[in-house]
């Protein structure tokens, strides 16, 4: 029987204080129309996850192929909200370039503040899971190609991990280095297979067909997993049957530079603050390669991993949602993770995520408008694709809004005290997320560059890859240069 847990009494306080920054800064700054206007339509979304909750074991019975009510808010809430705080702010600023930075600054906030009670009720849900006493068999296939740097420390943390029945499968696909001689030191310990290049999901198909176990773990062959991960996948798969797949909690080990610690905060907020809202909803809309794990019957009856894209994690997941399967999170199975240390190798490695993000939009397009697969088309397709497609324009429209204001608009004292306001959101939504995942402190002090700096640099990769889809040219495997340790 597990303890009882004290809920943290801090989380309430930052949140509090997120809250009550966001609404002030409306009352102070904007007027009581903008105030209304913006907390209406934060609990119109609220309402529709509070129903989406509970609705999702419903039967779809409608055959009509139509965008979801959600979708629909989420194009058209830009429009509403911008009109909105635009009259209001221009009558009251005499600006159009304060109201058009106001709204776009509005807009990136709504889009995240949202999750943050789904996040905390999360985490009181988590603090309940009963410990495990039954350990299904898990087999934990670890994919290669050219990692003779990192290699060696993934299978020896992999070997470390408490768990009484597992088995490991390392898979070289076609490694031209020295990969495949590293894996053959631990032929004792665990199954080495090697096989003619062919891509990561082949690779991991390859491993499949020589697995046994009831659970498969799926760990990056630069990842170190936490000696007690396998436990608590294992825990988190053992409180319903009806998950199909668990993700990991990935987590930067290399923080060594100003780009490195600003993808630790990525991680960490996008796992503790979004992931644990589409948790609520057993909805995870990536189930990471660097650390991942699936009931081995789901995997069977989707056909595995797809080879025809960049990201085979974020297409498996969406196979898996297709059919209305629960995906959880547990942010207790940890797994550190090499991230790019230069801008060059971010690039490389940003350019295949987002561009096999892409690629896998177009694949699962009927997701955004066939109700047969139930909250991926009510909730999470239509959400991922609006944060992926819509925001980064919304970032640069308001970036240059905020530009144009303070240059030519004379209202550089404005443009300051609105971006040392939403600089402090950001710094509590990250004190949250460190919060709750008990991470480094030091974390919050890179928040001012989820507002300027960093956030900018993805946006941009973004938009570039976007444009490239558009355009239709190929999207090819690149990824970052292996550091070691």
């Amino acid at each position: 029987m597990s303890q009882q847990k004290r809920f943290d009494p801090i989380l309430i306080v930052i949140s509090s204080a997120i809250f009550g920054l966001l609404v002030l800064m409306a009352y102070m700054v904007l007027s009581p129309i903008t105030m209304v206007a913006v907390g209406l339509g934060s609990a119109i979304v609220i309402f529709q996850m509070i129903t989406l909750q509970r609705t999702t074991a419903l039967k779809i019975k409608s055959k009509k192929h139509f965008p979801s009510v959600f979708f629909i808010f989420l194009l058209a809430s830009p429009i509403a909200l911008g009109v909105t705080v635009g009259y209001d702010t221009y009558s009251v600023q005499n600006s159009i370039s304060k109201a058009i930075l106001l709204w776009g600054l509005t807009l990136m906030f709504w889009s995240t503040l949202l999750f943050i009670p789904l996040a905390l009720y999360s985490k009181r849900r988590e603090m309940s899971i009963e410990n495990i006493t039954v350990y299904p068999k898990i087999t934990v296939i670890v994919p290669a190609y050219n990692e003779d740097k990192v290699i060696d420390t993934t299978v020896q943390a992999l070997l470390e991990t408490k768990y009484p029945d597992k088995e490991i499968i390392l898979v070289d696909d076609g490694s031209k280095d020295k990969t495949f001689d590293i894996m053959s030191k631990y032929k004792k310990q665990a199954k080495v297979l090697q096989k003619t290049n062919g891509g990561k999901a082949s690779a991991i198909n390859f491993g499949l067909a020589y697995s046994t176990g009831e659970i498969i773990v799926v760990v990056d062959a630069d990842t170190i997993i936490g000696r007690d991960s396998l436990i608590h996948l294992a825990t988190v798969f053992s409180t319903d049957k009806s998950i199909a797949a668990v993700a990991g909690n990935i987590k930067v080990r290399n923080r060594k530079n100003w780009l490195t610690w600003c993808q630790a905060i990525e991680y960490v907020g996008g796992i503790q603050i979004a992931r644990r809202a589409l948790d609520v909803f057993g909805a995870i809309s990536v189930v990471p390669g660097a650390l991942g794990s699936f009931r081995r019957d789901i995997l069977e009856q989707i056909g595995s991993y797809h080879k025809d894209t960049l990201v085979e994690d974020f297409d498996v997941t969406l196979k898996i949602l297709k059919t209305k399967s629960i995906i959880a999170g547990s942010t207790n199975a940890t797994a550190y993770t090499e991230a790019p240390e230069s801008l060059k190798n971010l690039y490389r490695q940003r350019k295949r995520w987002y561009g096999g993000n892409l690629q896998v939009f177009a694949r699962h397009s009927d997701a955004l408008t066939n109700p047969r697969f139930g909250i991926l088309q009510k909730f999470v397709f239509p959400y991922i694709v609006f944060s992926s497609c819509i925001m980064p324009f919304v970032g640069f429209a308001t970036l240059a809004s905020a530009i144009y204001t303070g240059v030519f608009g004379g209202g550089g004292l404005f443009v300051l005290a609105m971006f040392g306001i939403f600089s402090t959101l950001q710094c509590l939504q990250v004190a949250l997320a460190v919060r709750l995942d008990n991470e480094d402190p030091k974390l919050v002090a890179y928040g001012i560059f989820l507002v300027l700096g960093f956030k900018q640099i993805l946006d941009i990769l973004l938009i570039g890859a976007i444009f490239e889809h558009m355009t239709k040219r190929n999207v090819v495997w690149t990824s970052a240069d292996r550091v070691g340790i």
